[in-house]
């Protein structure tokens, strides 16, 4: 028979309390799903009240049975997160726009080998864009010129013969 959770009177009225002082909406649920499960109700019943899908009830009641309430209740983002601060990557990307401005190509993957380099990990080549983005950066590249292209005079000329 698989080991349950249990949560005692006192920790749902601990629960019930923080519910009351709480102003996010995602916690608040993850807060009423504590309670029905107090309460005594099934991962079913649970799920059809607050929309979750049973296995993320079993989890959010083990993750809190494992963590305190506190730490339950602080809204934790799972998945990509920044690397920096959106301060921390315009300081970063200060240097680059002055070469910029002086005229210089600027390229992504100089860019983006820097920014690893700062962070102390690889990151997928979206995620500079997403910077970029961020701040708003875009392509601009110069006119290309062909390296054989005739002289001004020698194109005027060609003009006056034909």
């Amino acid at each position: 028979m698989p080991k349950r959770n249990k949560i005692s009177a006192e920790e749902a009225a601990k629960i019930e309390k923080l519910k009351r002082q709480n102003k996010d909406k995602t916690v608040d649920k993850w807060l009423e799903v504590l309670l029905l499960h107090a309460a005594g109700k099934k991962r079913a019943e649970i799920s059809s009240k607050t929309g979750f899908v049973k296995a993320y009830v079993t989890e959010l009641v083990s993750e809190y049975c494992r963590t305190s309430l506190e730490e339950f209740a602080r809204k934790q983002y799972k998945g990509n997160r920044r690397n920096m601060s959106v301060e921390e990557e315009a300081a970063f990307l200060s240097g680059y726009e002055t070469l910029a401005k002086q005229g210089q190509i600027v390229e992504t993957s100089a860019i983006k080998a820097a920014y690893e380099e700062k962070v102390g990990h690889s990151i997928g080549s979206g995620q500079i864009y997403r910077i970029f983005k961020r701040h708003g950066w875009r392509k601009i590249m110069p006119r290309s010129k062909h390296p054989n292209k005739a002289s001004d005079e020698v194109i005027e000329t060609s003009k006056k013969l034909t």
